[in-house]
């Protein structure tokens, strides 16, 4: 058995040792070179500040303007489900593109535009509320993940399930 675990290992070692790995880069261009359609370069699409290795300019960085950032949805019976849309424009010099949309618990869903919003253009974010098994005030966060600065957003549903 120890003859075999050493053959099996000497095998191993041995094909490790052949020609170095190709480089599967070398022909993909740096990121900063590369234009979208619109003609921005593609490492300013998903240029965020918190990930970034370089510094922002916040002036040229997407933002959101929205109608309203918290929605009332009254009173409705327990096992009742709600929505709305939290309608924003990118008020930006960048396009705006939504990385990420998670609910505070799994009854509060968000819905989100998976494409750049570009600049001056409009979207909206449907929240979608599920009140089974919920009592009382609800006061639930949407909290948005975008290449905006700061690169976090609230969005805010409440109201009273009876």
């Amino acid at each position: 058995m120890k003859l075999y675990s050493f053959l099996f290992v000497t095998m191993l070692f041995l094909m490790g040792c052949g020609e170095p790995a190709p480089d599967i880069n070398k022909d993909v261009p740096n990121v900063d070179e590369v234009e979208n359609a619109s003609g921005i370069p593609n490492s300013q699409l998903i240029h965020s500040p918190i990930t970034a290795d370089r510094a922002i300019d916040e002036t040229e960085a997407a933002k959101f303007e929205f109608e309203e950032q918290s929605f009332d949805f009254g009173a409705i019976a327990e096992g009742e489900q709600v929505e709305h849309l939290f309608k924003f424009k990118n008020v930006g010099k960048s396009p705006l593109i939504i990385n990420h949309a998670q609910g505070s618990c799994g009854c509060t869903i968000p819905e989100w535009p998976r494409e750049p919003i570009a600049p001056g253009a409009e979207g909206e974010i449907k929240v979608k509320f599920n009140s089974k098994d919920k009592s009382g005030h609800q006061e639930k966060l949407v909290t948005l993940t975008a290449n905006t600065y700061p690169n976090k957003t609230e969005l805010r549903i409440i109201g009273n399930v009876e």
